[in-house]
């Protein structure tokens, strides 16, 4: 068994398929033409481009990683495992509310297929949300976690929790104090649900807080009963600026062991050579620079520990 508490992994995140598309391609409630397609592999190439760029610069690979879907990434995956880099690629539908398998029965073979070093889910999961829902996924995920336990592979397993209607009116309609106030408590008792239907990852892929004792707790819920496992903190989409607040906490708490960043370092970027305003050389070293700062960041607050 791997001690994941040991480990470091830092994830430039770019499997985003729903968002991605509509976000830079303005596709929505529909399938991307082929000629569509196309475009958004090149563009997810461009951010692999970024990825390679910062290591050849700066990263140093043993600790680089990178997370990209088989929908748009089949070459990335390929190439990544043929370079030896650390790599996870999503198993789940995108876009949806409850989670599902994107290739539904057949999701074991989609990843022997790519053998990626993890295997990453994103689930939505509030302890106070309607328990059918909760129920479905947990027992699907179990189906998963079995497997990937029987076949030595690493569960990377990204937790967001959304608020309800309800939470949110208790935060006085404030996403912010919701995040501040509310949100940290409902992982710790996310995560213990998850853990409770015998459902074990190696690496839990989470939102970041802002309080110290906080991520304290996460983590002790995620080590809860000896388990060697660890954290890593995501993007969500958000600013530098809150990116790099909760990579500041997070680097300094035991446990913690990375970031997953994606559209804060890429999605810009890759806006921006959209429009025309910068070229492809430009847009692939902007990627690499945004990398390689949080890598930089994570690395300067982790000696602070």
């Amino acid at each position: 068994m791997i001690d994941w508490t040991q480990k470091e992994v830092l994830i430039l995140a770019f499997d985003h398929r729903s968002s991605f598309t509509k976000k830079l391609f303005g596709i929505k409630n529909r399938q991307p033409t082929a000629e569509e397609k196309k475009h958004i592999e090149e563009y997810k190439k461009l951010i692999f481009m970024g990825f390679r760029q910062a290591l050849e610069k700066s990263v140093p690979k043993e600790i680089a990683g990178l997370l990209v879907d088989e929908e748009y990434g089949t070459d990335i995956l390929r190439e990544a495992k043929k370079n030896g880099f650390t790599f996870a690629m999503p198993v789940e539908k995108s876009g949806q509310a409850e989670f599902d398998f994107e290739y539904g029965e057949d999701y074991a073979k989609h990843i022997e297929m790519f053998d990626p070093t993890f295997v990453k889910v994103l689930v939505r999961y509030n302890p106070a949300e309607d328990t059918m829902p909760n129920q479905r996924q947990l027992k699907r995920l179990k189906t998963l976690s079995d497997y990937l336990q029987k076949t030595s592979k690493p569960l990377l397993f990204e937790l967001i929790v959304p608020a309800t209607p309800q939470q949110l009116t208790e935060s006085a309609d404030s996403k912010e104090t919701y995040d501040l106030k509310l949100r940290p408590k409902l992982m710790v008792k996310s995560m213990q649900e998850i853990q409770d239907a015998e459902i074990e990852p190696s690496v839990w892929k989470v939102e970041g807080v802002e309080n110290p004792n906080d991520a304290k707790a996460i983590v002790n819920q995620a080590q809860s009963g000896g388990r060697q496992v660890g954290i890593i903190t995501l993007g969500r989409g958000e600013s530098k600026e809150q990116v790099r607040k909760w990579l500041a906490v997070g680097a300094k708490i035991p446990g913690i062991i990375g970031f997953a960043v994606g559209r804060t370092i890429f999605m810009q970027p890759l806006c921006e050579y959209k429009a025309g305003t910068i070229s492809q050389n430009e847009a692939v070293e902007k990627i690499a620079l945004n990398y390689a700062d949080l890598v930089k960041l994570w690395q300067n607050e982790k000696q602070k520990r």
